[in-house]
Parts: structure tokens; sequence; C-alpha cells
């Protein structure tokens, strides 16, 4: 077992159980220009998780670890979106709308894919999911049971949505979730310090927080042990 320096308290993992999970790294939300620009969001918030996430993912692949890309998007036809989150904001801007990478959240179009410094690698699965939470209409529940998968390192973006959604649902499901604070981002800084709050609160109500260097280094710890 690997054990590391987290909030509230020591995160424990055994690397052959353990898979990172990388939420919608996504042009729409990440780049210049891109939709989440459009809307009036500082994407540097969001780009500032870049780098370490690079590092987190180079270090886990080298290491062997299970890892999973996630896309928030939708089908062209918007079949799998329910009005309650199609009629949101101005109507020009909603999902399927002509955006500035392509129709909105739209499956296929290059806004919805994951920007190339996070690309993933071969054999690495990207699970497209229609809601905000990773395990919500997707199977991504049924390829970590396959896997015997019992701890998720959490990265992405945003904190107080996609990222928070996914770790309550597998908090729900059993799973031991530790949130790399440097590698998942919000477009408010306030939501930010209030999501990693609320995660580890109560002594760690839905999981662990700790940082990405923190983490990678209690893996080469235990690797070099076996």
């Amino acid at each position: 077992m690997a054990v590391l320096d987290a909030l509230p308290g020591p995160y424990a993992f055994d690397p052959a159980t353990t898979a990172l999970i990388v939420i919608d790294m996504q042009r729409d939300f990440m780049e210049p220009g891109g939709f989440g620009e459009t809307l009036g969001n500082d994407v540097s918030q969001l780009r500032r998780t870049i780098e370490p996430t690079a590092r987190l993912l180079a270090a886990c692949r080298a290491a062997g670890l299970m890892i999973l890309h996630t896309r928030e998007g939708h089908l062209p036809d918007l079949s799998d979106c329910p009005p309650a989150k199609l009629n949101r904001g101005d109507p020009s801007l909603r999902i399927g709308a002509p955006g500035p990478m392509g129709r909105i959240l739209i499956r296929g179009e290059h806004g919805h894919g994951i920007i190339d410094e996070l690309a993933p690698a071969p054999g690495e699965p990207v699970i497209d999911k229609p809601g905000k939470g990773a395990f919500y209409a997707t199977g991504l529940g049924d390829l970590l049971t396959a896997k015997g998968i019992r701890s998720l390192v959490v990265t992405g973006v945003t904190t107080e949505v996609c990222v928070h959604t996914t770790v309550r649902e597998a908090n729900d499901r059993g799973y031991e979730c530790l949130v790399l604070a440097d590698c998942v981002g919000s477009y408010f800084p306030e939501f930010q310090a209030t999501g990693l709050r609320m995660i580890a609160a109560q002594g760690g109500i839905f999981g662990w927080v700790a940082s990405s260097p923190a983490f990678i280094a209690a893996l080469h710890t235990t690797l070099s042990r076996t």
C-alpha cells in the first residue's frame, strides 16, 4: 500500500486497484476563444491545471495505473439532453448552438475534443457522458468493476460541477476518492476553494484532497519497493 499526506488525513491506496480519471479537459471549456471564454469566463483559471496534469499522466502511465478520460457532450439530435439542461442561458449560446469550435458540446465537434496537451494515449478509455457526473448513463461503473478498481484519483474541470458530481457519485458507490487540488480547476476561485473544502469536510465526507506532487512521490516510493 502507498500512503500520502492529505486532507483530512493520510490517504492509502494500492496502485493495482487505483485508477486515474481525467474529467472533461475539453477545448470547449479550456481553450481561449472557446465556449467557456465566450460566456465571459477566465480560462486561465482552468489552464493552470494543464502542466501538473500532464506530469501526473506521465507518472501514472509509467507506473501502469489505469487511466480514464471523460468528455461531456450530447448526440447531434440532442435526444440525450433533457430540457432542464438544454434551456439554460442565452439561446444563442446553448448546447447545440453554433459555437467558435463547432456546435457547442456536441459529440464529434472540434470543441468537444480533449485538448492536445492532455490527449488520451492509445488504449486509455474515453467515457462520453451526457451529464455532469461520470457514472450517469455511461459504462464507467461496469468498466471499473471489471478491472477491480477500488480507489479513484480525480482530476479535471470544473471543480464544483463535474468533478464534485463524479466524486459524490463515486463515494455513494464505495470508491475511495482522492482529489488533486492542483489538477482540478474552476472559473471561479471562490468555488475552487470551497469545493475542495467540501470534499474533505467532516472527516472526508466525500474523499481526500492532496497535491499531485505528493501523490506522485507516494506512487514512486511504493513502486520502488516492488
